[in-house]
């Protein structure tokens, strides 16, 4: 048997349906039969789902006034509790994004009116940002509406599918050291 193609010919959930991705292996299976390919199965797959989602979550950011690198800044602000404060290293780091890319966006925040740097004890070359009452607003307005979004897209899957793919992608994510910090 091939390697590009399982038991169920391809179809991994044996349902039928067939995609862009079965396609492309059935080819590959005919052109270059003892290469695996499937990889292209899990993570052709999630490019795919994460290039038709973008679109979706990026018009739902934007209908805030927001890019997705500021809903990621404002979005770590709120779910990081009362006072919606952290020092720009610590945006960062539980970001994982560069400290100018993070201090890029707190400029534009700041300009916006959603977060503000304010004064503290101690080191004076990071200035904790918290949301502004405004930015505490939008940010929770956004992130709901965000996750109704999210939630409708995952509407061809059972609850039992969504908990099994989401205990399955986390195991991946963890094995690939690429899943987010528990921070």
């Amino acid at each position: 048997m091939s390697r590009h193609l399982d038991e169920n010919n391809g179809e991994l959930a044996g349902d039928g349906l067939q995609d862009g991705i079965d396609i492309r292996r059935a080819q590959w299976a005919s052109e270059l039969p003892h290469l695996d390919t499937r990889g292209m199965a899990i993570l052709g797959r999630a490019r795919w789902i994460t290039l038709a989602a973008r679109p979706k979550i990026e018009a739902i950011f934007a209908s805030f006034g927001l890019d997705t690198g500021e809903a990621d800044v404002v979005f770590t602000l709120l779910r990081s509790g009362p006072p919606y404060r952290l020092r720009p290293t610590e945006l960062y780091r539980s970001m994982m994004i560069s400290s100018g890319g993070v201090t890029n966006r707190i400029v534009k925040l700041v300009k916006a009116g959603l977060v503000r740097q304010v004064a503290s004890d101690g080191d004076g070359r990071s200035l904790p940002v918290e949301l502004t009452e405004e930015g505490l607003t939008r940010a929770r307005e956004a992130f709901e509406a965000d996750m109704a979004v999210e939630t409708l897209m995952l509407e061809s899957l059972t609850w039992d599918e969504q908990a099994q793919l989401a205990k399955l992608l986390r195991k991946l994510a963890l094995s690939l050291g690429s899943a987010p910090s528990p921070e």
